[in-house]
């Protein structure tokens, strides 16, 4: 009889309280059966806060007050505790290089969220460490690996559509930021404030799925950014931002991308538009249930032929899926995703450090820690 294999086991310190943190652990403790899953599971180790009270309320809220978490007053006792594989980092983008440094020079494994870091300098410089140290680093790009988003891909590369031409995609939120507080993250360039670097990733994420991914580009990077930033003239943080990758290289295909915190999303959502038809994303694009595929009754007419709506269901918010990437990864020794890889995580860095640069935007002096 053949030996029955146990699922590998991650050990998960989850760096910060906030909402994104709460999801994410939500998550951590849905039944991978539920998607599927029967090779790894996912146990939460320890919450690190800023101070104990909040570390323990976090726990008894969103892990049912689980005995066996560790509950800490700081992110130190975290990375030191050597019960912990991997740490998650759920805080504002202007402390992830600070605190992924710290997790690798602790020997652990990091799951950082978006936008990795202030700019692109310091992501590098993060990537070069967990390289050095032999560890696991990755942008916490949830979308990247849910199940809708591979059977996307799989539709647009398998060629009836032919390449794609033009992609539109937008994500907006209106925060209502004459109510907010300086201080909140979304108006706080201290804490990398605006809609780019907290909106901006997703629109760009499905313009490395879509174009930059596709196998007609070849691995190009883009030719040329072009950028335009409305500041807010409550703090100078962006309010409104749009930028056109163009990919010319091999494949002559454009996304036009844009983001607003002072504006709902567009209903378009994230549409890839080839001569052969559409590839239409529901929103949010962060989380799209269904997809919408259009064939034209023959190339360049317009003339929907033929439409297929797919809908995907599973338990849980959907960050689970990058969680089974990260534990994969780990298991096979891997340092990076191939699905999200470092080099990806990079180029969009530097996407947003020249669409900030053509806008305007800088951060306030002190704020990157590297340049």
């Amino acid at each position: 009889m053949a030996a029955v294999t146990q699922p590998f086991v991650l050990r998960w310190g989850i760096i910060s309280t906030g909402r994104i943190s709460m999801e994410f652990v939500k998550d951590l403790l849905v039944d991978p059966k539920t998607r599927g899953t029967e090779d790894v599971v996912h146990v939460v180790q320890t919450v690190g806060s800023r101070s104990t009270e909040k570390a323990v309320e976090f726990i008894a809220k969103y892990a049912a007050g689980d005995p066996s978490i560790s509950a800490y007053g700081t992110y130190d006792e975290v990375y030191a505790d050597k019960n912990v594989d991997a740490v998650y980092i759920g805080t504002p983008h202007t402390l992830h290089y600070e605190n992924a440094r710290d997790a690798l020079n602790a020997g652990k494994h990091v799951l950082c969220e978006k936008a990795t870091t202030s700019n692109a300098a310091e992501t590098k410089t993060l990537i070069a460490l967990a390289k050095k140290k032999g560890l696991f680093f990755m942008e916490a790009l949830w979308t990247r690996f849910h199940p809708l988003t591979l059977e996307v891909k799989k539709i647009a590369e398998e060629g009836s559509l032919g390449d794609p031409v033009v992609l539109h995609a937008d994500l907006s939120h209106d925060f209502q930021i004459e109510q907010l507080p300086l201080t909140h993250r979304m108006l706080d360039p201290h804490l990398g404030g605006g809609a780019l670097l907290d909106l901006g990733p997703y629109p760009m994420f499905w313009a490395v799925l879509a174009l930059y991914e596709h196998p007609s580009n070849k691995n190009a990077r883009p030719s040329s950014v072009s950028a335009s930033i409305v500041k807010t003239p409550i703090t100078g943080v962006d309010s409104s931002t749009s930028w056109i990758v163009t990919f010319s290289e091999h494949l002559r295909a454009q996304a036009i991308l844009s983001c607003s915190m002072t504006i709902p999303t567009a209903a378009f959502g994230a549409t890839i538009r080839y001569r052969n038809g559409n590839i239409i994303i529901g929103t949010p694009i962060f989380r799209p249930k269904t997809f919408t595929v259009q064939y034209f009754d023959k190339p360049g007419s317009g003339v929907v032929a033929r439409e297929e709506t797919k809908a995907f269901h599973y338990v849980g918010g959907g960050w689970h899926y990058e969680a089974d990437e990260v534990a994969r990864c780990i298991r096979d020794g891997k340092l990076e995703s191939n699905l999200w890889g470092h080099e990806k995580t990079i180029m969009v860095m530097e996407i947003f450090d020249e669409v900030r640069r053509q806008g305007g935007y800088k951060l306030p002096e002190g704020v990157e820690k590297v340049h």
